[in-house]
């Protein structure tokens, strides 16, 4: 349709999309018989973007897919593809086009129209729809015989490689219009394009073939070639497909029994129905020839063959798992008789094995069975208990068990804390900052609600003599030395503290140290060897300001567990807080 406004012409998309759309719904309707006078404008009478040759009697695929230099893929075999796409045919542009079916030789996969293999009469007009994708694409497939297309020594197109070997896919189309100029090969496995990589060295891409070596399991697959003919003027894509697939040397050894093996008795409920199982292992073979049977043998009558299913497991190159199960309706006192043999059998010879069944007796221990799983699964749970709330249960303990630590030492200060003194242009942007920690948060918990006493150097000695005169004699003064440990800590000054108090520990055993990770940091190479073994001993409790300022958290309990037994304030710091979240687990 063409309409004029002001002077000019021009095709209005708008009218060619609805056209298009109501194509499509009659296309929908129609099953099977001819779509009859479906005129599908640009598309039916168009120059079509693509077209292909193909080998008659060969396999080959046309992906409902617009021309792209640079595909990734040539079709994807996904039903919900398939619900979508939609195939018409004819052989000239005068016939009616034709619904596809799918048939004995041509399959509707995904995106994709198979064909397994394609002749002579395919030759012709394809024309596919992706509906809300491609409202019409133009295919022409050209199909020649070896002859027509002047081949020399064509290549089979199924291939069995063995794995560990080294092996090679060659192109089959490539020894085909030898007389015309082409373009390299683009070869595909399974749909998608295969490129060196460094992930698989031992695959390369060389004079239009594909090398493997060694070649693995998962190279088994369809791979397909595409490279570009150019007669005269026109461009033809040519298409072969090579079906691969990896296999191993037939096995040498006769099937082998995963159970029952040997002779194995299995105990039965009289006139209860029961299911008789039989699983062997075979080894790779290319033509198969395992079985599994169940026979009855009895002073009544031998071989009696039983009513069996068998299930099949795969496994690749190392065989298969056979499943032979025989059911028996009920157990009956000719079964307790019977022999049942399972017999396995392959191109290499044979195996069986034998289930006898046993009346089973009474089981009275099985109450006793239950307590002690009971008794068992109450174990784990109380471990899984005390695992993560060990902390919690050894503060109660220390509480009211352990004697009071301090009394009698001649010790001042239950704590020298020792932090970096950063000016106010080196504070950085940390939730709580290292001195706001040092000189409110910690004696506020530690002091104030647990009643420790804690020795900080500006607060509590007085000034006048020499810096580290004050703080060894501070560090001998206090039961525990706690340091801040951060980047400005280990790289400052502030270091000779924690040296300090290392060599006081060394000197009187009840001085322990206690670090606290503030931050994140980096050991520097001129760290003492003193302290660097400290650091790498010694208890450390990591501080996270977003969640261990609540008096209830972790970290102050680790604390109160490094901090001295002071059975008072013992007491403050675990039944105030710690029984009343042990009930709350006990009761939620």
């Amino acid at each position: 349709m063409i309409l004029k406004e002001n002077g000019s012409e021009y095709q209005p998309k708008l009218i060619k999309r609805i056209l298009l759309t109501l194509c499509w719904i009659l296309a929908v309707f129609v099953s099977g018989a001819e779509v009859r006078e479906i005129n599908l404008l640009e598309c039916s009478h168009a120059e079509p973007p693509i077209r292909y040759r193909a080998i008659s009697d060969e396999e080959f695929v046309l992906q409902c897919a617009l021309p792209d230099r640079d595909a990734t893929h040539i079709y994807n075999n996904s039903p919900l593809k398939q619900q979508k796409v939609k195939w018409f045919w004819h052989q000239t542009d005068k016939e009616t086009l034709k619904a596809i079916k799918e048939s004995s030789n041509l399959a509707l996969q995904g995106d994709a129209l198979w064909f397994k293999p394609v002749k002579d009469s395919a030759s012709g007009v394809y024309i596919c729809m992706i509906w809300g994708k491609i409202p019409c694409l133009k295919i022409v497939l050209e199909v020649q015989t070896k002859k027509a297309a002047k081949c020399s020594g064509y290549d089979t197109n199924t291939l069995y490689l063995f794995a560990g070997n080294g092996n090679s896919i060659t192109c089959p189309g490539t020894k085909c219009y030898s007389h015309i100029k082409r373009s390299d090969v683009k070869w595909y496995k399974d749909g998608h394009q295969i490129k060196s990589s460094r992930s698989r060295q031992s695959l390369k891409l060389k004079h239009n073939e594909i090398y493997l070596n060694p070649t693995y399991d998962k190279d088994t697959g369809i791979y397909v070639c595409d490279y570009t003919l150019y007669d005269n003027t026109t461009k033809w894509m040519m298409r072969t497909a090579v079906r691969v697939e990896v296999i191993s040397k037939n096995t040498i050894h006769p099937p082998n029994f995963l159970y029952p093996n040997g002779v194995v008795i299995l105990e039965a409920d009289v006139g209860k129905p029961l299911e008789l199982e039989c699983r062997v292992q075979f080894g790779f073979e290319r033509a198969s020839l395992m079985r599994v049977t169940w026979k009855r043998n009895d002073e009544e009558n031998i071989n009696e063959k039983l009513n069996q299913e068998t299930s099949v497991y795969p496994k690749g190159l190392k065989g298969h798992t056979l499943l032979g199960v025989a059911k028996l309706k009920e157990v009956t006192e000719r079964d307790l008789r019977s022999n049942f043999t399972c017999f396995a059998e392959n191109s290499v010879g044979n195996a069986t094995a034998v289930i006898q069944l046993k009346r089973k007796q009474k089981v009275f221990f099985l109450y006793v069975l239950c307590s002690a799983i009971s008794t068992l699964f109450a174990f784990l749970l109380c471990t899984a208990f005390i695992y993560q709330h060990w902390i919690e249960i050894v503060l109660i303990y220390r509480s009211y068990l352990v004697r009071n630590e301090t009394t009698g030492d001649g010790k001042e200060f239950d704590a020298f804390v020792s932090y970096a003194k950063l000016d106010s242009s080196e504070s950085d942007s940390a939730l709580i900052s290292e001195e706001k920690f040092a000189l409110e948060l910690l004696p506020d918990m530690l002091e104030n609600k647990y009643g420790y006493k804690l020795c900080i150097l500006e607060r509590d000695i007085l000034p006048g003599g020499a810096y580290t005169d004050e703080v060894v004699t501070a560090i001998k003064k206090s039961r525990r030395a706690i340091i801040i440990l951060s980047p400005a800590y280990v790289s400052g000054p502030s270091i000779f503290e924690l040296q300090a108090a290392v060599n006081c520990a060394l000197e009187d055993k009840k001085i322990k140290l206690v670090l606290i990770k503030f931050q994140a940091f980096q050991e520097p190479e001129t760290l003492p060897l003193v302290v660097k073994k400290a650091l790498r001993i010694l208890p450390v409790v990591t501080w996270k300001s977003s969640i261990s300022a609540a008096a209830n958290k972790k970290f102050w309990k680790y604390m109160c567990y490094h901090m001295p037994v002071k059975t008072k304030m013992l007491r403050k710091c675990s039944l105030k807080v710690y029984f009343q979240r042990l009930f709350s687990l006990v009761y939620q």
